[in-house]
C-alpha cells in the first residue's frame, strides 16, 4: 500500500470515550490518510464487514463480551482484514498473540503510526536519518539489556511476539549490532540505561 492511499479503519469498542479518543488519535497521524468508523455493537461490526470491510479492524478483545478471533478470521477470510487488539486494560499475552498487532491506549502517536505503517506495508517517508531508532525500538533495547525474553518483552509492551522479533531485526539492521552484549554497550553509551539496570 502507498502513503497516498486511504486506509479504512474500523474501531469496535463499547466505550465511547475510548472509541472517540482513538478516532481523534488516528486523525493526528502524519502522512497517513485514514477513514475511520466507530462500531459500538456486534451488529454494527457485522454490517460494516458486510457492506464496506475495513483494511484494519481495531477491536477490544472483550467486545461483545468476548471477541472470537478464530471465528472472525474464518468468516472474513476472503476480505484480508488486519486484526488489531485495542488494549485498554491488562490483557493476557496469549490472547493478544492471536491478533496481527495490538494497540494500547497508552501508546504514543508515533507508536500507533509505526504499527499502522507496518500492518499496511507502508515504507516510511524519507527522513533525515533513516537509521534512527524509534521510541519503541529504544524501549525494546532496554528490555533486552535487562535480560528479558521476547515473550516477556511482548507482555510488558503489549505487543505480539512477532512484532518484537520484527523490531529486534530492524534494530540489528539499523545498528549493525547482533548480540545482547553489543546492545548493552550501545544502551550504556547512549544513556538508554543505567549500569544498575543491567542484568548480569
Amino acid at each position: 500500500m502507498k502513503n497516498s492511499e486511504v486506509i479504512r479503519i474500523a474501531i469496535a469498542e463499547s466505550s465511547i470515550i475510548i472509541r472517540s479518543g482513538m478516532m481523534q488519535a488516528l486523525k493526528r497521524l502524519p502522512n497517513l490518510k485514514i477513514l475511520s468508523v466507530e462500531l459500538a455493537s456486534v451488529d454494527a461490526l457485522r454490517d460494516c464487514i458486510r457492506s464496506q470491510p475495513p483494511h484494519i479492524l481495531m477491536v477490544n478483545p472483550t467486545f461483545g463480551d468476548y471477541f472470537d478471533v478464530a471465528q472472525f478470521r474464518a468468516e472474513a477470510s476472503a476480505r484480508n482484514i488486519r486484526l488489531v487488539a485495542l488494549v485498554s486494560a491488562f490483557t493476557d499475552a496469549t490472547l493478544l498473540s492471536k491478533y496481527d498487532e495490538s494497540i494500547s491506549i497508552f501508546d504514543s502517536l508515533e507508536v500507533i503510526n509505526d504499527k499502522i505503517n507496518l500492518l499496511q506495508n507502508i515504507k516510511p517517508q524519507e527522513e533525515e536519518n533513516p537509521d534512527a531508532l524509534s521510541q519503541r525500538e529504544k524501549e525494546i533495547i532496554v528490555c533486552v539489556v535487562k535480560g528479558m525474553t521476547n515473550k516477556e518483552i511482548a507482555e510488558k509492551l503489549y505487543l505480539s511476539i512477532h512484532t518484537v522479533i520484527t523490531h529486534r531485526r530492524n534494530i540489528s539492521r539499523k545498528l549493525q549490532i547482533h548480540s545482547a552484549s553489543g546492545l548493552t554497550i550501545y544502551a550504556i553509551v547512549n544513556k538508554l540505561v543505567e549500569l544498575n539496570d543491567i542484568k548480569i
